[in-house]
């Protein structure tokens, strides 16, 4: 494994003093050269459809802080633009869909699905992978069908998905045409991450945790494992993550059954419970809060220290429990990268 590239080693099942480090929403707001681009290119979906910008969006922590990994900059809801649903951003108030409301509009997704209209993200794959250093892997990613479809019925995002919890209640049949779809999408548009040069592969569901558990197993759970067994059929070499937010003690036997090489952990698990429970072959990959980002100094230390010794001696990757908030001091990435580096105080 000496060759791999440390984030793709620690993915292959390797344990690693110094583990691999890599944030989500690494590429974004809070760094100002972000905000520069973005000044420049219209609205969030076009930056995510201009390759040009995408790239340099996505080049651009690994050029400032020398992270182990690089995840191309887009968004999830491209994958219902390809499916023909109407998709645009408001500035301060984020995503705004067409909501997807009658059985002849789910019906009509499947057909609909272009997913030449995301060739701009298979170009913006190509431009990135051409100018990473040598041990920089590349991730790419989707987010999974109960997350995504969550926005598509509600036409927005909400504090506890209730218009699609409800919408699954009441027309079960309906809600699993659309999870069918979203997976079979979903698959593709992966598979053609992979052709297009990715070499690790993230699935998002960030709004698993609202469900009780007979809904967790259907709408996040089977879902998951069909587009993972999908794409692994196809392209069976690329590691895949899978970041459950809020799976809690779903997440125990959870990778075994999805096929996923890692899990990541949000920032309400205990790693130290994590560490003894999620079997030894697969890697973790988290989990410190955000805010102890934002709040820096000895704070942060001590949570980086704490992540570090409990999963030491297994497959680790470090990371946060869930994004990178926009107000974060960049001086406190640089300490985070230091520290877990080793070069900190």
């Amino acid at each position: 494994m000496g060759d791999l590239k440390p984030l793709l080693a620690v993915l292959s099942g390797e344990a690693r003093a110094v583990p691999p480090l890599w944030l989500m929403r690494q590429a974004g707001r809070y760094l100002p050269e972000y905000q520069e681009l973005r000044a420049k290119a219209g609205s969030f979906l076009d930056t995510c459809y201009n390759p040009r910008i995408a790239a340099r969006i996505t080049l651009q922590p690994i050029e400032r802080f020398g992270f182990d990994a690089a995840i191309l900059f887009s968004d999830i809801l491209v994958v219902p633009d390809a499916l023909g649903q109407k998709v645009w951003f408001e500035s301060g108030s984020g995503p705004r869909l067409v909501p997807v409301e009658s059985d002849a509009e789910i019906a009509a997704l499947a057909e609909s699905f272009d997913i030449e209209k995301l060739s701009p993200v298979f170009e913006t794959i190509d431009r990135v992978k051409g100018e990473l250093p040598k041990s920089v892997a590349f991730i790419g990613f989707c987010g999974a069908p109960w997350t995504v479809a969550s926005y598509m019925i509600a036409g927005r995002g909400t504090p506890d998905q209730a218009p699609a919890r409800l919408f699954a209640y009441r027309r079960p049949e309906a809600f699993a045409r659309l999870i069918d779809t979203l997976v079979e999408a979903s698959a593709a548009y992966l598979i053609r991450q992979i052709d297009a040069g990715v070499e690790a592969l993230q699935l998002f569901d960030s709004w698993a945790g609202v469900l009780p558990p007979s809904e967790f197993e259907r709408w996040v759970a089977e879902p998951l494992k069909k587009i993972i067994g999908k794409v692994k059929a196809a392209r069976p070499r690329v590691p895949i993550i899978a970041f459950v937010r809020g799976g809690a003690t779903h997440l125990a036997g959870l990778s075994e059954r999805l096929g996923a090489q890692a899990l990541g952990l949000d920032t309400a698990i205990d790693p130290a419970w994590a560490a003894e429970t999620i079997p030894a072959g697969t890697a973790l990959q988290g989990n410190l809060d955000p805010l102890a980002l934002l709040a820096g100094g000895a704070a942060l230390d001590r949570e980086i220290d704490a992540i570090l010794r409990c999963f030491s001696g297994r497959p680790h990757i470090f990371n946060l429990g869930h994004g990178v908030l926009p107000e974060t001091p960049l001086e406190h990435v640089s300490q985070l990268a230091a520290r877990i580096r080793g070069t900190g105080n």
